[in-house]
């Protein structure tokens, strides 16, 4: 007579045929490529802290021709993970199974987890390796006709939960589409990819000969702005996920959490930091650091649009977003790129109740046949649209230039109705350039003059002496003129003391964003 299995023994059987220890030559091959395996980067991103996972015994699929598909976990481990003590909801795909595709168990998981997460009101990560139609399943009207709810639900948890996807591995196709639409996109240089379609169907479909790194490597995509961050290695990768989440709550309801102090500056003289000469440039992230708390300073899009500065930072704990007109980079001029840039982390701002600080050096915006090529007309306007929209507290400083149209963009002055505005001594506020509006408007009066030049300079003077920031000040254009050092205490004060602010137009549904 045959003995009845044991229950128990069963189950825990089928359990432990997840584990890594049990698939050694898979886990082999895939640190033989320089990854981590999906449940390994899951104990990274926890630091060893609680992992419970969600559908670890969804498995085996059935292939178009009816055979059976060996896919433990169905390629996606998904549970809710424990990050510096606050669960998040990870799917972890699985290299290893299939290499990682998409298939109909693995992405119900997946939708699943977007749901935990819009439920638990908790944020969502997804570590992505491999990924796309499991084509074993796929070719099938029946399997592909519903479409997918995922990017739906996404949409959903967007500007709700943070919502992070991160590249570690090939990443073509609906990885990408993962990405797009989530508020932090990090890459890992020589293992991930990103992008609409991988160098064989490009080849096929366009006769382009490019490799999957020329198409979609993580430089490549930090710099088109795609990815937020290109990292060396996956630990690093992690890590970067555990920063930026430390910098945001749980969900758009919660209060954004203070750290625990001491809370110093970083080690910057604010005071010399910027030179009194708009033609001599500075590195404005040495502003940033000597405004903020030690070490607080987390950079975003580091390598795209590099004329705008764009971080989550802390001033005595508390974490607010930096938008700061980079001086060394176009002089620190506004093209599309860097409005697109600065209105992506305004929109997290608000979604997530951070202040947002707009560090004002700008000459304009950009003109010419390249400007009008790239749609800043109408991109400028993103920016725009975002910062007059927000609700959270808001705050301006003036360090040197802070010229026209591109002045106003950037919240300068009663702008975007800030709740500190201030300049630097070093301020120039004025409606262009000088130069450049003398000689257009005064261009007849100086070629008519005795002495054309000594004209052009007397008129250049003229006007210069109205170009003050105590006369913004006289004007009650601005709060007040003081100096660097003693910024960082005024910053201090208003965190501790100005709130959200209730809609401007009550019954609103939306506004249309100009792109």
């Amino acid at each position: 007579m045959n003995a009845v299995p044991d229950p128990f023994e069963r189950v825990d059987a089928a359990r432990s045929a997840l584990a890594d220890d049990a698939r050694s030559d898979a886990v082999e091959r895939q640190h033989g490529r320089g990854k981590l395996t999906a449940r390994e980067r899951i104990d990274l991103l926890t630091g060893g802290d609680t992992f419970v996972e969600l559908g670890g015994l969804a498995g085996s699929a059935t292939s178009q021709d009816g055979r059976r598909l060996e896919a433990p976990a169905d390629g996606v481990v998904t549970g809710i993970a424990h990050v510096d003590g606050r669960p998040v909801v990870v799917a972890s795909f699985d290299f290893t199974v299939l290499g990682g595709s998409n298939g109909a168990v693995g992405m119900a998981k997946v939708e699943h987890c977007a749901r935990r997460a819009l439920h638990d009101r908790i944020p969502l990560v997804l570590l992505c390796d491999g990924g796309g139609h499991r084509m074993q399943e796929g070719l099938d009207s029946r399997h592909a006709s519903p479409g997918s709810p995922l990017f739906r639900h996404l949409v959903d948890l967007s500007g709700f939960v943070p919502t992070v996807t991160v590249m570690m591995g090939p990443g073509f196709g609906v990885s990408t589409n993962l990405a797009a639409i989530s508020d932090l996109v990090v890459m890992v240089k020589g293992i991930s990819t990103l992008g609409m379609s991988s160098a064989p169907f490009v080849l096929a479909a366009t006769g382009e000969t490019m490799t999957n790194e020329q198409i979609g490597g993580a430089e490549v995509q930090a710099a088109r702005g795609v990815a937020h961050l290109a990292v060396d290695d996956e630990h690093e990768a992690l890590h970067a996920v555990r920063a930026y989440l430390s910098y945001l709550p749980s969900n758009a309801l919660d209060e954004p959490l203070r750290s625990t102090g001491p809370w110093e500056p970083g080690d910057v003289d604010l005071d010399s930091a910027v030179p009194v000469s708009t033609r001599q440039a500075y590195d404005v992230r040495d502003v940033i650091e000597g405004l903020c708390d030690d070490e607080s300073v987390l950079e975003l899009q580091p390598t795209h649009a590099p004329n705008i500065v764009t971080a989550l930072v802390r001033i005595e704990g508390r974490p607010l977003v930096v938008v700061a007109n980079q001086p060394r980079h176009l002089a620190g001029a506004l093209d599309s790129s860097a409005c697109e840039k600065a209105a992506h982390l305004i929109a997290v701002a608000d979604a997530f109740g951070l202040p947002v600080l707009m560090l004002i050096d700008v000459p304009g915006f950009l003109i010419g046949s390249a400007a009008e090529d790239s749609q800043l007309a109408r991109r400028s306007g993103r920016l725009i649209h975002e910062l007059a929209g927000i609700s959270v507290p808001r705050f301006s400083i003036v360090s040197r230039k802070g010229y026209g149209a591109a002045y106003i963009a950037m919240g300068g002055g009663r702008s975007a109705d800030a709740d500190l505005s201030l300049a630097w001594p070093t301020a120039e506020i004025c409606a262009m350039p000088i130069e450049g509006a003398v000689d257009i408007g005064y261009r007849r009066e100086i070629e008519a003059a005795d002495d054309p030049a000594a004209h052009r300079t007397e008129l250049i003077d003229r006007f210069r002496a109205n170009i003050d920031p105590l006369l913004a000040a006289e004007s009650f254009g601005i709060d007040a003129v003081v100096r660097p050092s003693e910024t960082r205490a005024l910053l201090a004060e208003a965190l501790g003391r100005v709130r959200r602010r209730e809609p401007r137009v009550p019954g609103k549904r939306r506004s249309i964003s100009p792109i």
